[in-house]
């Protein structure tokens, strides 16, 4: 089954040095452009990520820090990889809790300005935990009855994922064959930022999701504990997170002016 389109979708992998969203970096992305019209995109870029790759990351995807010496940095590829997924929706396996988030770290890194505001995303893992329950190996098997080579490639892992949700599309006739309505079945919840530090209560406000003051209104908080916000800035958190708090903080203050 053809994925129904009314914009580009861009399914995407990343191969990284770590798992920590606010510290690592991207050593491989690879990306998938599909077009409404069913025309295809695709391009994979190693990256240098400027920081030594852990020999326990290395063995996972093979990326070491000699094949990756002569690459560009994300910096150097970062306005390329944007205007591939500009006004695109997104789709990757883990890649609302993940891949999303630290794309969105190493963008704002590279002063590009990167939002999701007009964007939704797909999840196929979710689809598949959802449903099955398995790996992404295993969901390709399952699916596609294809074994997956080459997995843990970013372009291996990232067609096989498009061939999964493709096949998810045929297996599940309950999966409405629509970016949107597939966006809000992965969707887990209801958050502002990517890493879940602010989501959203049932009236729509937004709410710390964490710490001292997990279920509290932003607004609120930020007016009765004015240095939390410096504190959250100066601390370890992802630079998208202090992106939406910044701007949440700046809404509030235009309104009190307005």
């Amino acid at each position: 089954m053809e994925l129904q389109l009314s914009r580009p979708i861009c399914f995407f992998d990343l191969e990284t040095t770590g798992t920590n969203v606010a510290k690592d970096r991207i050593v491989e992305i690879s990306i998938l452009k599909l077009f409404p019209n069913g025309n295809r995109e695709s391009k994979t870029w190693l990256v240098n990520p400027e920081m030594p790759i852990p020999a326990e990351s290395a063995a996972i995807h093979g990326i070491t820090d000699e094949k990756v010496a002569n690459s560009p940095t994300f910096k150097e590829i970062s306005r390329e990889v944007y205007q591939m997924i500009k006004d695109c929706d997104l789709a990757g396996y883990n890649s609302d809790r993940f891949d999303i988030p630290l794309l969105a770290e190493e963008m704002l890194r590279a002063e590009v300005d990167f939002d999701m505001k007009n964007t939704v995303s797909v999840d196929v893992q979710t689809i598949f935990h959802k449903m099955e329950k398995r790996t992404l190996e295993a969901a390709y098997k399952f699916y596609c009855d294809k074994d997956l080579k080459g997995a843990h490639s970013a372009e291996a892992d990232t067609l096989a994922t498009c061939e999964v949700l493709m096949s998810q599309l045929d297996r599940y006739p309950e999966l409405e064959n629509n970016v949107r309505k597939l966006a809000e079945f992965t969707k887990r919840n209801e958050l502002v930022d990517f890493a879940g530090f602010i989501a959203r209560d049932e009236s729509g406000e937004e709410i710390f999701a964490f710490g001292k003051h997990k279920g509290k209104k932003v607004h609120d908080v930020l007016e009765e504990e004015p240095g939390y916000f410096g504190w959250i800035l100066n601390a370890d958190f992802p630079l998208y997170t202090k992106k939406v708090l910044t701007q949440i903080k700046l809404s509030k203050l235009n309104n009190k002016l307005g």
